[in-house]
């Protein structure tokens, strides 16, 4: 009675002191973790807006290409044509001056036509000039447009650069927000491990075997079964209250879960009972230990049951005291 005693006022002076801390813990995560989640839901919507922009400018430069080649083209054919019409009069010319020396009748009236055909072939020059001079503005405008299109390109690349940076330094912070949120996990899982320990007392069926706590099936269940015995109850007690101070203690936040594990040694069974293998035997155990727990107060969010049966043992030899290592229940907390 006076152990007993001693504990409780223990744990009192003990676990009230983490509150205070605690709560600016969780506090600050919940701020960081709006922080990204706001700075993630505007980042993605301003980058799927440029992604939008960036296309429509893309296809806009990619016409103005192929327009520019046409404009270029038609170009060169009224280049050609107009140096073939200067080819032209300046034939007619020297036609109409040739006949004019010769001053004959028949040579006037050749003379005349030369002339017409003259002032027509001039007409058409003057008109393919000045569809060369239009070509020619119409080039300088797409070029102009197609330095602004590339100068809009450039700025997208670069905000959707720092946007991309945004995002990474958000990640990182997110992350380190996580891993202090681990190293919180670790340290209340050693404080429950130590208490547990206090509580159940020291026990050559209970140990802890790395960051999981070790019951020999015997504690709780006879050969081939899976019904809990009036002793492996009583030290399920003493867990469900130990896993109901750790609910009050943990922020909401962390999301952690006790995994229950069921094993069995690697004896096979006849087939013909209750189970037909270790694994069903194995993971009826885990979900009839999570059963009780939740029965006497253990939230079932906090909760996971797993049969793992012969296939995850501790010792891999044939003798009995390996067979017996072997057969456990084992309870672990880690993330959900």
């Amino acid at each position: 009675m006076a152990l007993s005693r001693r504990h409780r006022e223990r744990g009192i002076d003990y676990w009230p002191g983490f509150v205070d801390a605690l709560s600016t813990l969780l506090l600050v995560f919940i701020f960081l973790l709006s922080v990204f989640v706001l700075g993630q839901f505007f980042i993605s919507r301003e980058i799927a807006g440029k992604d939008d922009v960036l296309l429509q400018l893309t296809r806009r430069l990619n016409e103005l290409t192929d327009l520019l080649a046409l404009e270029r083209s038609g170009k060169t054919e009224l280049e050609q044509k107009l140096f073939s019409l200067n080819a032209t009069l300046a034939t007619s010319e020297a036609e109409r001056k040739r006949l004019e020396a010769a001053n004959g009748g028949d040579g006037q009236k050749a003379i005349t036509d030369l002339a017409r055909k003259a002032e027509g072939e001039s007409e058409r020059a003057l008109r393919a000039l000045n569809e060369v001079s239009l070509l020619n503005q119409q080039i300088s405008a797409m070029r102009a447009q197609l330095q602004a299109l590339e100068n809009a390109l450039a700025a997208t690349e670069t905000r959707e650069q720092a946007a991309q940076s945004r995002i990474s330094d958000l990640g990182s912070r997110l992350n380190l927000a996580l891993a202090q949120r681990v190293q919180e996990l670790n340290k209340y899982r050693s404080e429950f491990f130590g208490r547990l320990r206090d509580v159940l007392g020291n026990r050559p069926d209970m140990r802890i075997v790395g960051d999981r706590f070790v019951f020999q099936s015997e504690l709780f269940f006879l050969t081939g079964a899976a019904e809990l015995e009036a002793e492996g109850k009583a030290e399920l007690d003493k867990l469900a209250l130990a896993l109901i101070a750790l609910e009050r203690v943990v922020p909401p936040d962390i999301a952690w879960v006790a995994r229950i594990d069921g094993h069995t040694d690697k004896r096979p069974l006849t087939g013909v009972g209750q189970f037909k293998d270790n694994w069903e035997l194995s993971s009826a155990r885990a979900l009839a230990v999570l059963r009780y727990l939740v029965s006497k107060g253990v939230s079932p969010q906090r909760l996971v049951a797993a049969g793992f049966g012969e296939f995850a043992p501790l010792e891999f030899g044939d003798s009995a005291e390996a067979l017996a290592r072997n057969r456990r229940i084992e309870l672990k907390l880690t993330e959900r």
